[in-house]
Protein backbone atom coordinates (compact mmCIF):
# COMPACT_ATOMS: atom_id res chain seq x y z
CA UNK A 1 0.00 0.00 0.00
CA UNK A 2 1.46 3.48 -0.89
CA UNK A 3 2.16 5.92 1.97
CA UNK A 4 -0.39 8.48 1.92
CA UNK A 5 0.59 11.73 0.73
CA UNK A 6 1.79 14.74 3.42
CA UNK A 7 -1.12 17.60 3.35
CA UNK A 8 -1.54 21.15 4.70
CA UNK A 9 -3.74 19.51 7.08
CA UNK A 10 -1.82 16.90 8.46
CA UNK A 11 1.35 19.99 9.31
CA UNK A 12 -2.15 21.53 10.73
CA UNK A 13 -3.17 18.72 12.95
CA UNK A 14 0.49 18.23 14.04
CA UNK A 15 0.92 22.03 15.27
CA UNK A 16 -2.36 22.74 16.40
CA UNK A 17 -2.98 25.27 13.80
CA UNK A 18 -5.18 26.02 11.22
CA UNK A 19 -4.59 24.77 7.50
CA UNK A 20 -4.96 28.89 6.93
CA UNK A 21 -2.13 29.34 9.09
CA UNK A 22 -0.02 26.86 7.52
CA UNK A 23 -0.54 27.97 4.13
CA UNK A 24 0.38 31.76 4.67
CA UNK A 25 3.50 30.40 6.53
CA UNK A 26 4.51 28.34 3.70
CA UNK A 27 4.04 31.22 1.78
CA UNK A 28 5.79 33.28 4.02
CA UNK A 29 3.10 35.65 4.62
CA UNK A 30 4.02 38.67 6.41
CA UNK A 31 1.29 38.47 8.99
CA UNK A 32 2.74 35.16 10.11
CA UNK A 33 5.41 35.32 12.46
CA UNK A 34 9.00 34.32 11.95
CA UNK A 35 9.08 31.60 15.06
CA UNK A 36 5.40 30.41 13.30
CA UNK A 37 7.23 30.07 9.79
CA UNK A 38 10.00 27.78 11.05
CA UNK A 39 8.16 25.54 12.52
CA UNK A 40 6.06 24.88 9.67
CA UNK A 41 9.00 24.46 7.54
CA UNK A 42 10.21 22.02 10.21
CA UNK A 43 7.26 20.16 10.54
CA UNK A 44 6.82 20.25 6.39
CA UNK A 45 10.21 18.54 6.31
CA UNK A 46 9.69 16.18 9.10
CA UNK A 47 6.71 15.28 7.29
CA UNK A 48 8.15 15.40 3.78
CA UNK A 49 5.47 17.84 2.39
CA UNK A 50 5.35 18.18 -1.03
CA UNK A 51 3.66 20.91 -2.25
CA UNK A 52 1.38 20.86 -5.43
CA UNK A 53 2.52 23.50 -7.33
CA UNK A 54 0.32 22.75 -10.71
CA UNK A 55 -2.89 23.18 -8.08
CA UNK A 56 -1.49 26.42 -6.81
CA UNK A 57 -0.84 27.57 -10.32
CA UNK A 58 -4.06 26.76 -11.42
CA UNK A 59 -5.85 28.59 -8.38
CA UNK A 60 -3.94 31.58 -9.79
CA UNK A 61 -5.28 31.22 -13.15
CA UNK A 62 -2.13 29.86 -15.06
CA UNK A 63 -0.32 26.37 -15.08
CA UNK A 64 2.79 27.78 -16.69
CA UNK A 65 2.93 25.04 -18.57
CA UNK A 66 3.32 24.98 -22.85
CA UNK A 67 1.83 21.65 -24.54
CA UNK A 68 4.15 20.73 -27.61
CA UNK A 69 3.62 18.02 -30.14
CA UNK A 70 6.12 16.69 -32.93
CA UNK A 71 5.89 13.94 -35.29
CA UNK A 72 8.93 12.29 -34.01
CA UNK A 73 11.57 13.44 -31.57
CA UNK A 74 13.96 11.31 -32.49
CA UNK A 75 14.24 13.43 -35.44
CA UNK A 76 16.93 16.26 -35.54
CA UNK A 77 15.16 19.11 -36.73
CA UNK A 78 11.95 18.15 -33.91
CA UNK A 79 14.30 17.80 -31.55
CA UNK A 80 16.01 21.70 -32.47
CA UNK A 81 12.90 23.17 -32.44
CA UNK A 82 11.79 21.82 -29.14
CA UNK A 83 15.55 23.21 -27.80
CA UNK A 84 14.64 26.61 -28.97
CA UNK A 85 10.75 26.93 -27.08
CA UNK A 86 12.43 25.72 -24.00
CA UNK A 87 15.22 28.21 -24.49
CA UNK A 88 12.69 30.93 -24.71
CA UNK A 89 10.19 29.50 -22.20
CA UNK A 90 12.37 29.16 -19.61
CA UNK A 91 13.19 32.46 -19.77
CA UNK A 92 9.90 33.50 -18.86
CA UNK A 93 9.37 30.88 -16.08
CA UNK A 94 7.13 28.35 -18.35
CA UNK A 95 8.40 24.40 -18.69
CA UNK A 96 7.33 22.31 -21.39
CA UNK A 97 4.96 19.16 -21.65
CA UNK A 98 6.19 17.31 -24.97
CA UNK A 99 4.05 14.45 -27.03
CA UNK A 100 4.55 12.99 -29.96
CA UNK A 101 2.36 12.17 -32.62
CA UNK A 102 4.63 9.37 -34.35
CA UNK A 103 3.15 10.82 -37.72
CA UNK A 104 -0.20 9.95 -36.64
CA UNK A 105 -3.40 12.47 -36.42
CA UNK A 106 -5.40 10.04 -34.51
CA UNK A 107 -2.50 11.02 -32.01
CA UNK A 108 -2.22 14.08 -32.22
CA UNK A 109 -5.53 14.54 -31.60
CA UNK A 110 -5.05 12.43 -28.80
CA UNK A 111 -2.35 14.20 -27.09
CA UNK A 112 -4.34 17.86 -27.87
CA UNK A 113 -7.19 16.50 -25.73
CA UNK A 114 -4.21 15.55 -22.94
CA UNK A 115 -2.68 18.76 -23.38
CA UNK A 116 -5.79 20.66 -22.50
CA UNK A 117 -6.92 18.48 -19.74
CA UNK A 118 -3.49 19.22 -17.80
CA UNK A 119 -4.57 22.80 -18.55
CA UNK A 120 -1.71 24.00 -20.25
CA UNK A 121 -1.29 28.04 -21.18
CA UNK A 122 -0.82 27.06 -24.61
CA UNK A 123 0.15 24.82 -27.47
CA UNK A 124 2.94 24.26 -30.27
CA UNK A 125 2.03 22.26 -32.75
CA UNK A 126 3.83 20.17 -35.73
CA UNK A 127 1.00 17.96 -37.85
CA UNK A 128 1.23 14.63 -38.53
CA UNK A 129 1.47 13.68 -42.03
CA UNK A 130 -1.86 11.92 -42.31
CA UNK A 131 -3.47 15.15 -40.37
CA UNK A 132 -6.37 16.10 -42.80
CA UNK A 133 -8.84 17.42 -40.51
CA UNK A 134 -8.25 20.31 -38.51
CA UNK A 135 -11.26 19.99 -35.59
CA UNK A 136 -8.75 19.58 -32.72
CA UNK A 137 -7.25 22.70 -33.82
CA UNK A 138 -10.70 24.50 -33.84
CA UNK A 139 -11.35 22.90 -30.52
CA UNK A 140 -7.99 24.63 -29.16
CA UNK A 141 -9.01 28.02 -30.91
CA UNK A 142 -12.45 28.11 -29.58
CA UNK A 143 -11.49 27.62 -25.69
CA UNK A 144 -9.28 30.83 -26.05
CA UNK A 145 -5.81 28.83 -25.56
CA UNK A 146 -3.22 30.10 -27.74
CA UNK A 147 -1.91 28.02 -30.66
CA UNK A 148 1.15 28.05 -32.95
CA UNK A 149 2.22 25.76 -35.62
CA UNK A 150 5.62 25.49 -37.11
CA UNK A 151 7.34 23.47 -40.23
CA UNK A 152 3.85 21.47 -41.20
CA UNK A 153 0.84 23.66 -40.61
CA UNK A 154 -2.17 24.37 -42.87
CA UNK A 155 -3.10 27.24 -45.26
CA UNK A 156 -4.70 29.12 -42.30
CA UNK A 157 -4.91 32.65 -41.54
CA UNK A 158 -6.71 32.40 -38.46
CA UNK A 159 -3.50 30.68 -36.37
CA UNK A 160 -0.11 31.73 -36.12
CA UNK A 161 2.62 29.82 -37.90
CA UNK A 162 6.59 29.55 -38.35
CA UNK A 163 7.95 27.95 -41.52
CA UNK A 164 10.94 28.64 -43.68
CA UNK A 165 10.77 29.22 -47.45
CA UNK A 166 10.89 25.78 -48.61
CA UNK A 167 10.09 27.00 -52.15
CA UNK A 168 13.03 29.04 -52.11
CA UNK A 169 15.14 26.30 -50.74
CA UNK A 170 13.99 23.95 -53.34
CA UNK A 171 15.03 26.09 -55.74
CA UNK A 172 18.54 26.73 -54.35
CA UNK A 173 19.17 23.01 -54.33
CA UNK A 174 17.54 22.43 -57.85
CA UNK A 175 19.79 25.41 -59.22
CA UNK A 176 22.92 24.07 -57.55
CA UNK A 177 22.75 20.41 -59.08
CA UNK A 178 21.93 21.92 -62.10
CA UNK A 179 25.15 24.34 -62.13
CA UNK A 180 27.01 20.86 -61.20
CA UNK A 181 26.10 19.95 -64.34
CA UNK A 182 23.27 18.08 -63.98
CA UNK A 183 20.06 17.49 -66.19
CA UNK A 184 18.39 14.53 -65.00
CA UNK A 185 17.10 15.46 -61.30
CA UNK A 186 15.14 12.44 -59.83
CA UNK A 187 12.90 14.33 -57.02
CA UNK A 188 12.05 12.12 -54.00
CA UNK A 189 8.88 14.45 -53.10
CA UNK A 190 6.67 14.24 -49.47
CA UNK A 191 3.72 14.13 -49.57
CA UNK A 192 1.89 16.66 -52.02
CA UNK A 193 -0.79 17.45 -49.65
CA UNK A 194 1.39 18.53 -47.08
CA UNK A 195 1.84 22.10 -47.36
CA UNK A 196 6.31 22.44 -47.05
CA UNK A 197 6.66 19.01 -49.40
CA UNK A 198 4.03 20.59 -51.78
CA UNK A 199 6.11 23.64 -51.97
CA UNK A 200 9.41 22.22 -51.96
CA UNK A 201 8.57 19.97 -55.17
CA UNK A 202 7.02 22.76 -57.28
CA UNK A 203 10.27 24.64 -56.50
CA UNK A 204 12.05 22.29 -57.64
CA UNK A 205 9.97 21.98 -61.43
CA UNK A 206 9.98 25.32 -61.79
CA UNK A 207 13.72 25.65 -61.71
CA UNK A 208 13.80 23.02 -64.30
CA UNK A 209 11.22 24.65 -66.47
CA UNK A 210 13.24 27.69 -66.28
CA UNK A 211 16.07 26.03 -67.63
CA UNK A 212 14.14 24.28 -70.27
CA UNK A 213 14.55 21.13 -68.75
CA UNK A 214 11.28 18.62 -68.97
CA UNK A 215 9.46 18.29 -65.78
CA UNK A 216 8.79 14.08 -65.77
CA UNK A 217 6.44 12.95 -63.44
CA UNK A 218 7.71 9.56 -62.95
CA UNK A 219 10.90 11.22 -61.87
CA UNK A 220 8.82 12.59 -58.60
CA UNK A 221 8.20 9.92 -56.25
CA UNK A 222 6.12 10.78 -53.23
CA UNK A 223 6.91 8.89 -49.53
CA UNK A 224 7.17 9.18 -46.20
CA UNK A 225 10.71 10.48 -46.92
CA UNK A 226 11.93 7.78 -44.40
CA UNK A 227 16.22 6.49 -45.20
CA UNK A 228 13.94 2.76 -46.14
CA UNK A 229 11.80 4.89 -48.92
CA UNK A 230 15.21 6.39 -50.28
CA UNK A 231 16.59 2.85 -50.67
CA UNK A 232 13.16 1.91 -52.42
CA UNK A 233 12.63 4.84 -54.57
CA UNK A 234 16.09 4.60 -55.84
CA UNK A 235 15.73 0.55 -56.06
CA UNK A 236 12.15 1.34 -58.43
CA UNK A 237 14.15 3.54 -61.10
CA UNK A 238 18.22 3.59 -60.84
CA UNK A 239 17.95 0.70 -63.60
CA UNK A 240 14.99 1.65 -65.62
CA UNK A 241 16.52 5.10 -66.05
CA UNK A 242 20.13 4.85 -65.65
CA UNK A 243 20.59 8.48 -67.08
CA UNK A 244 19.34 9.74 -63.58
CA UNK A 245 22.44 11.79 -62.88
CA UNK A 246 21.50 13.86 -59.07
CA UNK A 247 18.44 13.53 -56.96
CA UNK A 248 16.90 15.90 -54.97
CA UNK A 249 15.57 14.41 -51.75
CA UNK A 250 12.87 16.51 -49.32
CA UNK A 251 14.53 14.74 -46.45
CA UNK A 252 18.18 14.07 -45.56
CA UNK A 253 16.84 10.82 -44.23
CA UNK A 254 15.52 9.90 -47.66
CA UNK A 255 18.96 11.13 -49.36
CA UNK A 256 20.70 9.05 -47.08
CA UNK A 257 18.54 6.07 -48.12
CA UNK A 258 19.31 6.93 -51.89
CA UNK A 259 23.11 7.73 -51.56
CA UNK A 260 23.27 3.97 -49.66
CA UNK A 261 20.94 1.95 -52.13
CA UNK A 262 23.30 4.11 -55.18
CA UNK A 263 26.48 2.82 -53.65
CA UNK A 264 25.24 -0.85 -53.45
CA UNK A 265 24.96 -0.24 -57.49
CA UNK A 266 28.49 0.88 -57.74
CA UNK A 267 26.92 4.75 -58.27
CA UNK A 268 29.28 7.29 -57.46
CA UNK A 269 28.40 10.19 -55.53
CA UNK A 270 28.73 12.91 -56.61
CA UNK A 271 30.32 11.52 -59.93
CA UNK A 272 27.60 9.66 -60.84
CA UNK A 273 24.81 10.73 -59.27
CA UNK A 274 24.95 13.98 -56.72
CA UNK A 275 22.65 14.33 -54.07
CA UNK A 276 21.13 17.22 -52.20
CA UNK A 277 18.85 16.07 -49.10
CA UNK A 278 17.00 18.66 -47.02
CA UNK A 279 16.62 19.66 -43.27
CA UNK A 280 20.48 19.66 -42.02
CA UNK A 281 20.04 16.32 -39.91
CA UNK A 282 22.63 15.74 -37.14
CA UNK A 283 24.25 13.15 -39.72
CA UNK A 284 25.11 15.04 -42.44
CA UNK A 285 29.07 15.83 -42.35
CA UNK A 286 29.49 12.74 -41.01
CA UNK A 287 28.67 10.64 -43.47
CA UNK A 288 30.51 9.71 -46.26
CA UNK A 289 30.52 11.54 -48.79
CA UNK A 290 29.13 14.49 -46.58
CA UNK A 291 25.57 15.21 -47.57
CA UNK A 292 24.81 18.61 -49.18
CA UNK A 293 21.14 19.98 -47.52
CA UNK A 294 19.36 22.62 -46.92
CA UNK A 295 19.23 24.10 -43.27
CA UNK A 296 15.28 24.44 -41.48
CA UNK A 297 16.83 26.37 -38.88
CA UNK A 298 15.52 24.31 -36.67
CA UNK A 299 16.64 26.26 -32.69
CA UNK A 300 15.20 29.44 -34.31
CA UNK A 301 12.39 28.49 -35.59
CA UNK A 302 11.24 26.95 -32.24
CA UNK A 303 12.31 30.41 -30.72
CA UNK A 304 10.31 32.55 -33.13
CA UNK A 305 7.22 29.88 -32.22
CA UNK A 306 7.52 30.33 -28.52
CA UNK A 307 7.78 34.39 -28.99
CA UNK A 308 4.74 34.38 -30.57
CA UNK A 309 3.04 31.61 -28.03
CA UNK A 310 3.96 33.88 -25.40
CA UNK A 311 2.82 37.33 -26.72
CA UNK A 312 -0.60 35.43 -26.96
CA UNK A 313 -0.19 34.18 -22.96
CA UNK A 314 0.78 37.85 -21.89
CA UNK A 315 -2.27 39.16 -24.08
CA UNK A 316 -4.61 39.15 -21.11
CA UNK A 317 -7.78 39.09 -23.32
CA UNK A 318 -6.15 41.49 -25.50
CA UNK A 319 -7.08 39.70 -29.63
CA UNK A 320 -3.54 39.32 -31.15
CA UNK A 321 -3.53 39.09 -34.91
CA UNK A 322 -2.24 35.76 -36.05
CA UNK A 323 0.97 36.07 -37.90
CA UNK A 324 3.02 34.56 -40.53
CA UNK A 325 7.04 34.36 -39.70
CA UNK A 326 8.79 32.84 -43.06
CA UNK A 327 12.57 32.27 -42.34
CA UNK A 328 15.24 31.60 -44.96
CA UNK A 329 16.49 28.30 -46.07
CA UNK A 330 19.95 27.97 -46.84
CA UNK A 331 21.59 25.83 -48.78
CA UNK A 332 24.72 24.13 -47.51
CA UNK A 333 27.07 22.60 -49.82
CA UNK A 334 29.07 19.49 -49.05
CA UNK A 335 30.52 16.84 -50.61
CA UNK A 336 27.51 14.45 -51.94
CA UNK A 337 26.96 17.05 -54.74
CA UNK A 338 29.95 18.74 -55.73
CA UNK A 339 31.57 18.03 -59.18
CA UNK A 340 33.47 21.27 -59.82
CA UNK A 341 34.87 22.58 -56.34
CA UNK A 342 36.28 21.01 -52.66
CA UNK A 343 34.19 21.35 -49.69
CA UNK A 344 34.81 21.11 -46.10
CA UNK A 345 32.48 19.33 -43.56
CA UNK A 346 30.01 22.17 -42.51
Amino acid sequence: MKNKKTTISDIAKALNLSPSAVSKALNHHPRISKKTIEAVEQKAAELRYEPNHLAAALRKGKSYLIGIIVPAIDINFFASVVKGIETVINQEGYNAIITQSDDLSEKEVRNVDALLNTQVDGLICSLAYDTKNYEHLNKIIEKGVPLVLFDRTPNRADISTVVIDDYQGAVSATQHLIEEGCRNILHLAGPRDILPYRLRSEGYQDVLKKHGIQVRPEWILESGLSQQDGIRCIKEVIDRYPEIDAVFAASDHAALGAMRELAERERRVPEDVAVVGFSNEGFGPFVEPSLSTVDQHGSQMGEWAARLLLEQCHAKGKKITPEKIVLPADLIVRSSSSRKRDTTNK
